[in-house]
């Protein structure tokens, strides 16, 4: 007998050429397939078809926006930039999404209709974030790059420097798993730490997150009623974004397979689940082995090597089944990340023999399962950085034109009487606290759903997942191979 959720699922994909995918859809199904460069993505919600009555759709503030403005069904709950170009050009600028409070480089712009005055929207998918750098900061930043004139400004109403950052939307989808709201943290409220709490203050935390997203983003003159933001943030529970169909390999649960966005809603979790620094709750030890989606693929294994499918897509799913091996034991050299090899708790080590899993400990979900942000050096600057590794890391990115800082007056924690620098077009978490040791760390997002959402990291300096493969081949010295980034990237696709 037929399990009826992978019913749903096997006719879904059934239905995937039949289906007219335009932009503007006026009702979406429940599990409706969207193409995207490497197959088919797919969003399961748990109450069915999508409502698009519920508030999450409808315009609360005075722009014309809505959280779907940023939130794209289409591109895994976030924003491709190719989608962003082909707005701008049929609406001329006109779209919502290009309102200059932070659709533009800078909130005084004279052109909406100007493409340079939205180029980090357009180059990188990167929305404008102001804010404020904390009265009681332990650096000094300063602005060394402005291309736009806006890097810095100045708070109308608390008189403190407006600290201008550019950064991507994160996807709307699969927030079951998330540790923290946000790339720096500022929504979580709430610490979502501790299993007893966790889903009430997720939602008290995503709460939050509507209503400042409403009053920021949208403008609004009313703030939005607790009702609205309960049916936004309800909504928002029920998705799982998943690839559900790659163009090589068919039905990524095909064959055995636990590819697809009903999987990733069964899969369990919980906050500090597989912790890889010891700390799961459970007290359970860390499995470097996170994803085991498509294990079966492998060859020998009982699913990737069946009748059912020619030698070209058998070839494909192994070389899948090889890059999730990658991901999971694939060994990494981490050195001069903040957040980890200048960890006092971990004894300041110089360099952590690990994998891509170390960081991405969340099973099949691949986030971290507890509070972890890090600074891997995407916001560094080549021409600036020391680091040998991260210099060559940034070299195979594509970085974008935003403003650059230097941050001083920060002490070496191994050696107090030593003053550090930073050069950097995001100071992270940094920006809230004012704590040097915050400087530049960032979350590491949920993975699932990439290929319908490039570009990536939180900057967009990745165009693509192949350059993704390249900054952390060289950046950790993994020594890859041409095949080895090859399948990673065939992993990284499907999930």
């Amino acid at each position: 007998m037929k399990h009826p959720r992978k019913s749903v699922q096997i006719a879904a994909v059934g239905i995937l050429l039949s289906v007219a995918l335009v932009a503007g859809v006026t009702h979406i199904r429940n599990l409706q397939p969207f193409r995207d460069t490497s197959g088919y993505v797919a969003t399961y919600n748990v109450a069915g078809d999508f409502d698009q009555t519920n508030a999450f759709f409808q315009s609360l503030g005075t722009n014309g926006r809505t959280c779907a403005t940023c939130h794209q069904v289409e591109q895994s709950m976030g924003l491709e930039v190719k989608h962003v170009r082909k707005l701008f050009t049929a609406t001329k600028g006109k779209h919502p999404l290009f309102a200059p409070v932070d659709g533009a480089n800078c909130p005084d712009i004279a052109d909406n209709s100007d493409p340079a005055s939205h180029s980090a929207l357009l180059n990188n998918g990167l929305i404008r974030v102001g804010i404020n750098l904390p009265q009681n900061a332990e650096f000094n930043l300063t602005v060394v790059r402005d291309p736009y004139d806006c890097a810095i400004t100045t708070d109308t109403k608390t008189g403190m420097p407006v600290v201008s950052v550019y950064r991507r939307p994160l996807p709307a989808a699969s927030l079951r798993f998330l540790s923290t709201v946000m790339w720096d943290g500022r929504e979580t409220i709430a610490p979502l730490n501790n299993e007893a709490t966790f889903r009430q203050n997720l939602v008290s935390d995503l709460k939050h997150q509507a209503f400042d997203a409403v009053m920021g983003h949208a403008q609004a003159d009313t703030p939005p009623n607790d009702e609205q933001l309960t049916e936004i943030v309800k909504f928002e529970m029920g998705l799982f974004t998943a690839q559900v169909s790659d163009n090589r390999a068919g039905p990524l649960y095909a064959a055995r397979a636990k590819g697809g966005p009903l999987q990733l809603e069964a899969q369990s979790y919980y906050p500090g689940a597989n912790d890889s620094l010891g700390s799961d709750p459970h007290g359970k030890v860390f499995n470097p082995k996170v994803f085991d989606l498509y294990a079966n693929w492998l060859p020998g294994g009982p699913g990737g090597f069946t009748q059912e499918a020619d030698a070209s897509v058998r070839a494909a799913r192994a070389e899948i089944a090889a890059g999730e091996q990658l991901f999971n034991t694939a060994p990494l050299k981490i050195t001069g990340v903040r957040g980890l090899n200048d960890s006092d708790e971990l004894g300041y080590p110089k360099e952590i023999t690990g994998t891509c899993t170390t960081c991405h400990d969340s099973p099949n979900v691949g986030n971290h399962s507890l509070p972890l942000p890090l600074d891997i050096g995407t916001s560094r600057s080549a021409e600036h950085d020391r680091d040998a590794n991260i210099a060559a890391g940034l070299a195979e990115l594509s970085q974008p034109d935003v403003p650059l800082y230097l941050i001083t007056n920060c002490s070496d924690p191994q050696d107090p009487t030593r003053r550090v620098a930073f050069y950097t077009s995001d100071p992270g978490k940094g920006l809230l606290t004012g704590k040097c040791s915050d400087v530049n760390r960032i979350k590491g997002p949920v993975l699932r759903g990439l290929a319908a959402r490039a570009p990536y990291f939180h900057n967009g300096s990745a165009v693509n997942l192949n350059e993704l493969v390249k900054f952390y081949n060289k950046r950790f010295q993994m020594n890859l191979t041409e095949t080895h980034r090859r399948e990673l990237v065939a992993f990284l696709n499907t999930l």
